[in-house]
Parts: C-alpha cells; sequence; structure tokens
C-alpha cells in the first residue's frame, strides 16, 4: 500500500501567499529547503513572514529566494539578520535544472506559496507560475461565486 502524500496543516504553515494564486495561474509546484540564520529561523516560526512581492531565481547553478521579509527577531543582539536578504534554496541539481527549463518561457516565473515547518526545517512551497490578464482575473472571481451559489443550493437538498 502506497503512503499519502502529507500536506502541510495550517499549523504547520507560517506564512502563505493568497496574492500568488489570484495573480498567476500556477503550473507546478516545488517544496525546497530554506538555508537560514538562527534568529531567522526564530522569526518564521513566530509567523513573521511576508511573502507578497517574493519571487526565485536561478543563478550560477544555485537557486535564490528573492524580496521576501522576514522580520528580525525581537529577542535578537547585534548579530540579527537583514530582513530583506537573499537567501539560498536547497533543491537538487536535477530539480534546479528543471526549473531553469520551465522558466526560459516568456512570462514564466517562479513565486514562493507558502512557508511552512517540516520535520522541524523550514520549507517553501514554489510554485512554477504564468501571470494572469484582468480578464482572467474576473473569470476565475465568477467562476468562484459560481460554485459558492451551487454548493449554497445544494446544501439545502
Amino acid at each position: 500500500m502506497l503512503a499519502k502524500k502529507k500536506t502541510p496543516t495550517d499549523k504547520n504553515v507560517m506564512a502563505q501567499n493568497k496574492k500568488a494564486r489570484h495573480d498567476y495561474a500556477i503550473l507546478n509546484t516545488y517544496e525546497a529547503g530554506l538555508a537560514l540564520t538562527g534568529t531567522e529561523i526564530k522569526s518564521i516560526r513566530a509567523r513573521r513572514v511576508n511573502l507578497t512581492d517574493g519571487f526565485a531565481q536561478i543563478r550560477n547553478g544555485e537557486a535564490w529566494l528573492m524580496n521576501i521579509h522576514i522580520s528580525e527577531y525581537d529577542q535578537g543582539n547585534r548579530f540579527n539578520h537583514d530582513p530583506l536578504r537573499n537567501r539560498k534554496l536547497l533543491l537538487h541539481k536535477k530539480e534546479i535544472s528543471k526549473l531553469q527549463g520551465e522558466t526560459q518561457d516568456k512570462g514564466i516565473t517562479i513565486v514562493p506559496l507558502r512557508i511552512y515547518i517540516k520535520n522541524g526545517f523550514a520549507k517553501v512551497l514554489l510554485g512554477v507560475a504564468k501571470g494572469k490578464h484582468e480578464y482572467d482575473k474576473r473569470e476565475s472571481i465568477k467562476r468562484r461565486d459560481q460554485d459558492r451559489q451551487i454548493a449554497r443550493v445544494l446544501k439545502h437538498y
């Protein structure tokens, strides 16, 4: 019997990028580790992370997470981290080359969808995404409203 693939529970999710699913069509997802300092992981565990404007890039065969704001740790000392520093993503070489191949097309980018704790380690769920046009966003809002109305009607029967 095959084991079920575990998804992060709400308790383990430290931050979510809800705007990403609205602004982008997610084509594929990858799980990556984060190379962090001691005060960064403490801030993540305190849920002081903002993923809104973040993105990932492949540079010199390494994956980097850019523009993610991890607030300084309150009880940190003079060795506290820089909140907007670039953080290295821990991926296998095959995954990095696969990501690089997928992002060669125009309009395709890598966005962080959520940061969560798994087995004591901070992980980030990356989405290979294509930007939506304004009319696509309106269409997805309309479809979501229709699904809610159908669920509401079916609940009464």
